[in-house]
């Protein structure tokens, strides 16, 4: 996301940021329990985030929402059941940049277009990569990384937790804009790259802060640099990208609800103010705070709808130029 896209975000939604309990203030909506598919196993961040701001939603709206987990191909299976649901407001979907951005040029019998069938209700947050490498690497720097690889063509690797994931498309970006030529290496679980690194079979990798931190802190890796436009609270010496001397490769891994499209316009106003409201939370902000991914209060409906426009785009064109192709 731009410096530009973020500072428009936050102009536009800062004054919508004091939300009172809504149920009483909205009338009918909600009557009952909503519920938030997250679309991929329990346990993952992406799950504990997702259930503590629909905690959080729950006490704003007077209404509890229930997490349903609906895992499997890369969360495409429980985007499409949201998809499906009748568009009432009372099936939300945790959408992620896999299902939301990646599957739709990944799978070719997807079933669902995310503009055209699901409607942005309101960010949560985004989480940007660390570029990690292991400590028998001799480089020291990204540049040096950089350097190594332009001195190397196609021979050093980097690992990821899958084709398509930030993870995956942080190298393509890195490859794309510099010009050098890397082996990719995807593996089932980001756990599994991340021992192969240590171990020194792959050369670098891209991480999240929250699963990487601490094997930075305990010299297990060494932090190349963090893929946003500002540090990570977790790890303040390491160096953006820009300041690692190799701009232009911000990479985020961002998650918010959405609800299936036709769904009314002042449900959709209700469950965005509630979120809103979530993102305030002090327990939210201690869990996102600790987790080293930035919260979105200002990506609010339309901010919302900005960003996906002009994101799903510039993740097809990553994934189209590193030449994976739709299964």
């Amino acid at each position: 996301m731009t410096i530009a896209l973020r500072r428009r975000a936050l102009l536009a939604g800062l004054p919508a940021l004091a939300a009172p309990r809504l149920a009483a203030a909205q009338g009918a909506f909600p009557s009952r329990p909503v519920t938030l598919v997250i679309p991929f196993a329990a346990g993952g961040v992406t799950d504990t985030s997702g259930r503590i701001v629909a905690q959080a939603m729950g006490r704003a709206l007077g209404q509890p929402v229930v997490v349903e987990n609906k895992p499997g191909a890369g969360g495409t299976i429980g985007t499409e059941q949201v998809v499906r649901a009748t568009p009432d407001g009372y099936t939300m979907l945790y959408g992620t940049q896999g299902p939301m951005a990646a599957a739709p040029n990944l799978f070719a019998n997807l079933r669902y277009d995310p503009l055209r069938d699901l409607a942005p209700v309101h960010g949560t947050g985004a989480s940007p990569n660390l570029i990690v490498t292991g400590p028998s690497k001799p480089w020291k720097t990204l540049a040096e990384f950089v350097a190594a690889a332009r001195a190397r063509p196609g021979t050093l690797t980097y690992g990821s937790s899958g084709v398509g994931t930030s993870l995956h498309l942080g190298g393509e970006m890195l490859q794309q804009v510099t010009g050098v030529e890397l082996v990719h290496a995807p593996y089932t679980q980001g756990t599994q790259a991340v021992s192969d690194l240590i171990a020194g079979r792959i050369d670098v990798m891209w991480d999240f802060p929250l699963t990487g931190a601490p094997h930075v802190r305990e010299g297990r890796m060494r932090a190349l640099a963090v893929t946003d436009t500002k540090r990570v609270a977790l790890l303040p010496d390491v160096p953006t990208t820009a300041e690692a001397g190799v701009p232009g490769i911000e990479m985020l891994a961002w998650a918010g609800n959405f609800v299936p499209r036709g769904t009314p316009a002042p449900v959709i106003a209700t469950l965005a103010a509630a979120t809103r409201t979530a993102l305030t939370d002090p327990k939210v902000i201690e869990f996102f705070d600790g987790s080293g991914i930035p919260l979105w209060p200002e990506m609010g409906t339309r901010e919302f709808a900005g960003f996906l426009v002009e994101e799903l785009p510039r993740i097809a064109a990553l994934i189209r130029r590193s030449g994976a192709k739709p299964e």
